[in-house]
């Protein structure tokens, strides 16, 4: 990867953040991040910063035709998160989401089986985020609440299960959701969602997500077909068809479920940023789009929607207008 990115410049609003990571790293740090929009020389920006301070970023990248790879959320709610997609759509750029779970060789293998319609069709889906994390990583000002982050477990960790449901059993179109806080945490936001779920595909599911397991364990995606069920736990896939063969493929490798949110190979972000490059040499859709992106976030604001009102919400009366 080194061989096909120059990086000219980094920026972070905190002067000492940018002279660490600049000193740590050898990459040359700016001032201001009008200075990467205005540089001719960058075609392209990784854009890092939590999902409240997105807007404007993007905004000045857009105008100056760069394209984007940011960090998920896309910002903290589905109507937010249009706006971004809004933007980059109107300025012509190519922009994708990093949601590297797609990358595991287990998904990967999962998502080739699927499409060439292995397991039949599917029936039954089952998302797990058995997830912990400790009171410390919530007491970081501003974690956990809506004004920063957008919310809790859905948005900031389970979004990336999520997207990979989506990925592989395509989009939910009813959701029945309870959600809370539960007395293991001082938080804003809720640290626990349970939900049933309704696949436009026809297919059933359930959802259980939490950062308030101990230790935290991996998560999983259990999809049942016709022909045979796939369970994808962490990265490692097991494939059992009916027939009597089994599949399996990929490590059970940590994705950050355990008190420590980095404790995951970057392997698969590595990936995720090659296909970006390949993209734009391309003159394609990166694997990650906005519009994909922004399915998670229909999802996850009608999941909370049904918990508020107690009862089954369909996502598409959440979806704003485009």
């Amino acid at each position: 990867m080194q061989e096909r990115v120059a990086v000219k410049a980094v920026f972070s609003p905190s002067a000492d953040r940018r002279r660490q990571f600049s000193d740590a790293f050898g990459f040359p740090a700016v001032e201001s991040f009008q200075a990467i929009a205005d540089d001719a020389d960058i075609s392209a920006v990784l854009l890092l910063t939590p999902p409240n301070a997105r807007e404007e970023f993007v905004a000045q990248l857009c105008e100056k035709g760069k394209h984007i790879l940011m960090e998920k959320p896309l910002e903290r709610t589905a109507e937010a998160a249009q706006g971004i997609a809004n933007h980059c759509q109107q300025a012509g750029i190519r922009a994708g989401v990093m949601f590297q779970n797609r990358f595991r060789d287990g998904a990967l293998h999962l998502a080739k089986r699927i499409a060439a319609g292995a397991l039949g069709n599917l029936h039954a889906v089952q998302v797990n985020v058995p997830w912990w994390r400790d009171q410390a990583y919530y007491d970081e000002p501003m974690r956990g609440t809506y004004e920063r982050d957008g919310g809790g477990v859905l948005i900031s960790q389970a979004i990336h299960t999520l997207d990979l449901v989506y990925s592989l059993a395509g989009p939910v179109q009813e959701v029945a959701a309870i959600s809370g806080t539960t007395p293991v945490h001082s938080m804003e936001s809720e640290d626990f969602v349970g939900a049933g779920l309704r696949f436009s595909n026809g297919a059933l599911g359930s959802l259980h997500a939490t950062t308030a397991e101990y230790p935290g364990g991996l998560e999983s995606i259990r999809l049942s077909g016709q022909q045979g069920s796939a369970v994808l736990t962490g990265g490692e896939l097991r494939i059992d068809y009916t027939d009597g063969r089994t599949e399996t493929v990929g490590e059970a490798s940590s994705g950050g479920g355990s008190a420590d949110p980095m404790a995951f190979s970057h392997e698969w972000h590595q990936r995720l940023i090659v296909d970006f490059l390949d993209a734009l040499d391309e003159q394609r859709e990166p694997a990650a789009t906005l519009s994909q992106a922004l399915q998670s976030h229909y999802l996850i604001d009608a999941l909370m929607l049904s918990a508020r009102q107690r009862q089954h919400v369909l996502v598409d009366s959440v979806r704003p207008t485009p």
